[in-house]
């Protein structure tokens, strides 16, 4: 038997952050995807908000690679084996092209497309800019002159006349082909909040954005030429044998997925079912209580402040979780899931009640309490099954412009912050009962399979 190889493949990078790129890529997604063709789409860096319109845009899960979370040989591996049967993979970069945590831009979309023999394609902003187009294009090809900028996309363009400058100092300096121009206009919008995007899972009107974006992208961008560039790139190994079928479940997880919690890793939906571990979903919003016989309960990120007055108001569901809670249900939550079980969310000088298993209040902020890398070591309070060869640091992130308030008593933390915020003086994972919520968010991959360790500890509590 002939073994498939992983599809022809581009990253889709920028010159700096707030370039237009993801509306762009979203854009291209759906337009290929409109085309019958089969788009895996892949995201660099810990995000939730780019993953989930792009999944949107392409029927297909979208997968993060983050070099913070996962080492360069299982980024290629989880790379190869989700692009056995796509037509195309496309992967959106973050921030710029050569942005990166440290002086060599380790961490950078340039050495994810390096790693990945990507040929990029870069989204320029080109607001206000005509001729100076031109040394930026030079330097960035100056610049790291092995990595192989492959075509760009000019974005925010204000007309034809614009356009037609553009094209032709492009084409005067530099051998780069202009894959198109995206013109400025309603089509390219989507909603935006003090976190970015709105999160497809809450935009009513998603399916028309992101058709809107395709129509838009599809017609002023050359999709044949963006196709044969993404031939370009070297082959890669054939795929591997397809993973061994899902155990049957032993656990029953109720996982919040509604507008107000959307923010999961794949690998950890996946990492819990290989755990033996149904999920069952749950809408905060609307479900008067909780799904019969759970053993656990997942509630991860989202926007809980931004439908705190639905929150509040359901308050069957808010008292079911917290008496199960209370009872010693064992919860998981991560950083929205953290404001919806504590006391109370305040923002704007509103308070609105919540589940209150926590004891403290989630008081909003103007600006993030808690911002990029994180690395936690656990306490001797961890209340989970411990690895005998363990993370030691664990890896993770945090994004919130929240902070725990007014905490009762002297509660335990299974987190010590090496770095990052975390909750309060170092510490994170506040342990209640047999709940564990924390601002950060893991990833179950690699040496932190945060997931089997969660469904090993119902097991337990199962077993009294």
């Amino acid at each position: 038997m002939t073994l498939a190889r992983p599809a022809p493949r581009l990253l889709i990078s920028a010159a700096h952050k707030s370039s237009g790129k993801t509306t762009v890529t979203v854009g291209l997604a759906a337009a290929l995807t409109a085309r019958g063709l089969a788009v895996q789409p892949f995201k660099k860096g810990p995000d939730y908000i780019d993953p989930l319109w792009l999944s949107a845009a392409t029927g297909r899960s979208c997968r993060n690679l983050d070099f913070h979370t996962q080492p360069p040989r299982l980024i290629r591996e989880t790379f190869e084996r989700l692009s056995c049967g796509a037509d195309i993979s496309l992967i959106e970069g973050n921030k710029g092209l050569y942005d990166g945590v440290d002086l060599e831009g380790s961490n950078s979309s340039a050495m994810l497309a390096a790693w990945l023999e990507a040929p990029v394609v870069l989204v320029v902003d080109c607001a206000g800019m005509t001729r100076g187009i031109a040394p930026l294009l030079i330097g960035y090809q100056a610049f790291e002159p092995t990595l192989n900028i492959a075509g760009i996309i000019l974005n925010k363009v204000s007309g034809p006349r614009h356009e037609k400058k553009l094209r032709e100092v492009v084409a005067h300096y530099t051998r780069i082909p202009v894959l198109g121009a995206v013109h400025r206009g309603p089509d390219m919008e989507i909603m935006e909040r003090h976190l970015g995007l709105v999160p497809a899972n809450e935009a009513e009107q998603a399916a028309e954005a992101i058709a809107r974006l395709a129509r838009a992208v599809g017609t002023q961008v050359d999709l044949d030429s963006l196709l044969a560039l993404a031939a370009t790139a070297p082959s890669l190994e054939p795929c591997a044998a397809p993973p061994p079928p899902l155990p049957a479940p032993s656990l029953r997880i109720g996982i919040a997925r509604d507008a107000a919690f959307g923010f999961y890793y794949p690998d950890d939906i996946e990492a819990l079912g290989l755990a033996g571990a149904e999920l069952v979903a749950f809408d905060t919003l609307r479900d008067p209580c909780l799904p019969p016989d759970l053993d656990g309960l997942f509630i991860g990120g989202g926007f809980p402040e931004a439908h705190m007055a639905a929150l509040e108001a359901n308050t069957g569901l808010r008292a079911d979780i917290r008496a199960k809670g209370q009872a010693g249900l064992p919860i998981y939550a991560e950083c929205g899931g953290l404001m919806y079980l504590a006391r109370a969310i305040v923002w704007k000088g509103e308070r609105r009640e919540m589940v209150g298993v926590v004891p403290a209040e989630a008081v909003m902020y103007p600006r993030p309490q808690g911002r990029g890398y994180v690395r936690l070591r656990e306490t001797a309070d961890f209340p989970w099954p411990r690895l005998e060869d363990g993370p030691g640091i664990i890896p993770a992130h945090e994004f919130h412009h929240s902070r725990l308030e007014a905490i009762e008593g002297n509660p335990r933390f299974a987190y010590q912050v090496v770095r990052g915020a975390g909750i309060a003086e170092k510490l994170d994972g506040i342990l209640v009962g047999n709940t564990l919520a924390t601002y950060a968010h893991l990833r179950s991959i690699g040496a932190n399979a945060w997931a089997p360790r969660f469904a090993a500890f119902i097991r337990e509590v199962k077993r009294g």
